[in-house]
């Protein structure tokens, strides 16, 4: 291969740009030339193929700095329809324009999904990113657990994991068997909302108050398990149906000990029906996910109306509804500059997935392993192994063992598995960075400049 592509699909997340800088310094040592599609797959619709040359001369563009969040490529959420065999003919066509002999696309489940029918005209990988740290499995034969059953819904149909897959789940746990075990994305993700609930913990400390803290996490409770950091005294994640019984019993007993609470959720936490707790509806963008909003605001409403307003009696607020109030970290997990364990590991993933393409792999995934031998390592996973027999790619969930669905807390396994992301996951250059550039008077007396200025003129066009 002497030309390849690269791409960013989907959400942003903080370590992108050090995917790709990972991926061109690699393509540099084996003298390959680098591609940047602008905005994603969108590039692709594009007859005109917007791009920039990541490293002319064999060497990285300035503008390319593994410490920046975001993506200085774009990102966007079209998807190539498989099923569109017209639109799919010319995308490849637009790629086969630009000399390309393989494409690296950096993304989640939905990227997979839509590099896949590219797959049958030019060698194509995927390079993991997601602060939701979904994208994986538990175990190798993971995606054998699901059952597909008709039902009235728009699809026709759900899953649900089968009787024995539980029972299987339940047994002894080997974390060396994980599939990508963590995302470049989701240790600063972490920082963020932990970072969150420490704050948060001193006004409801100081005001005798509940906090309901919501983070990321539509099918997955990996971000809300992360904020065990902050030391919350609940959490709340999408793989354990609300229990309102037990919930407010146990708020009441921790209120009445301490006199203020702190509970984290995820957004996409369900019902004792199992369905979303807070509003949602279907997105307008292609990958057809759930819009989720509320779900800490329903759970404050529901708390509202089951605890007994003579639990706050002489504490300072004097109702339910004063008492009770919430927060939802949001996008600040998904932006700024990565850590360490981030940057690293996503420039790691990057130059993977480039010697997987001149290796000859194709519909692969670069892989982080783990192992208490040699700790984390690169490996490559092949596509459909993360698929069910439906051809679905499930968001990976929290392995059972890892979250008490009672104690409404870690577990610990789930301790030893965070521990080996996040006992060093900090470098000293990030809080050197922080104290430079945070305050520096410079920052008063100029506008923001955006890179995105620079890359708009370095961009070209078939």
């Amino acid at each position: 291969m002497k030309r390849i592509a690269i791409l960013t699909a989907g959400g942003d997340t903080p370590a992108l740009n050090a995917t790709i800088h990972g991926a061109v310094v690699q393509a540099n040592e084996r003298r390959v030339e680098v591609l940047g599609l602008v905005r994603g797959f969108g590039a692709l619709f594009d007859e005109r193929v917007p791009h920039i040359r990541l490293n002319p001369l064999f060497t990285e563009i300035p503008e390319l700095d593994p410490t920046r969040g975001g993506t200085i490529l774009g990102a966007s959420r079209q998807y190539v329809d498989a099923n569109d065999k017209q639109v799919l003919k010319r995308a490849c066509e637009r790629l086969g324009k630009l000399n390309v002999d393989g494409l690296i696309c950096v993304g989640g489940d939905g990227t997979m999904n839509g590099l896949q029918p590219i797959c049958e005209f030019v060698p194509t990988v995927l390079a993991p990113k997601t602060i939701d740290n979904d994208l994986g499995l538990n175990y190798p034969t993971e995606p054998s657990k699901w059952e597909r059953i008709p039902d009235d819904s728009e699809d026709g149909f759900c899953y649900r994991v089968s009787e024995s897959a539980k029972a299987f789940e339940h047994s002894e746990f080997q974390r060396d068997q994980m599939v990508n075990y963590v995302t470049p994305g989701y240790a600063t993700a972490v920082f963020v909302s932990a970072g969150g609930v420490t704050r948060l913990r001193t006004t409801a400390e100081s005001h005798r108050r509940i906090a309901i803290i919501e983070v990321m996490g539509r099918h997955s409770g990996f971000l809300a398990l992360g904020s065990a950091y902050g030391q919350p005294d609940i959490i709340l994640v999408p793989e354990a149906p609300l229990d309102l019984d037990r919930l407010v019993a146990r708020v009441e007993e921790i209120y009445r000990r301490q006199g203020n609470v702190v509970i984290v959720c995820g957004e996409g936490l369900l019902d004792h029906d199992c369905q979303p707790l807070g509003a949602c509806k279907k997105s307008t963008d292609p990958a057809g996910n759930l819009l989720l909003s509320g779900a800490a605001e329903h759970l404050r409403q529901m708390l509202i109306e089951r605890i007994d307003e003579s639990l706050f009696k002489g504490r300072g607020p004097n109702t339910s509804e004063r008492a009770i109030f919430t927060r939802k970290v949001g996008h600040t997990q998904r932006g700024g500059r990565p850590l360490r364990f981030d940057r690293f590991h996503a420039a790691q993933l990057g130059g993977k997935a480039v010697d997987m393409l001149l290796a000859g792999e194709n519909n692969s995934v670069s892989t982080l392993s783990w192992t208490e031998a040699d700790g984390f390592h690169l490996t490559s996973f092949a596509g459909n192994r993360l698929r069910d027999q439906w051809g679905v790619i499930h968001a990976r969930e929290l392995h059972p063992s890892f979250y008490d669905a009672e104690k409404m807390q870690i577990t610990s396994n789930g301790i030893k598995y965070l521990l080996p992301i996040f006992h060093d996951a900090i470098g000293n250059d990030d809080m050197e960075h922080t104290r430079r550039t945070l305050f520096d008077s410079g920052n008063l007396h100029y506008k923001y400049h955006s890179v995105v200025t620079d890359i708009e003129k370095l961009i070209q066009y078939c």
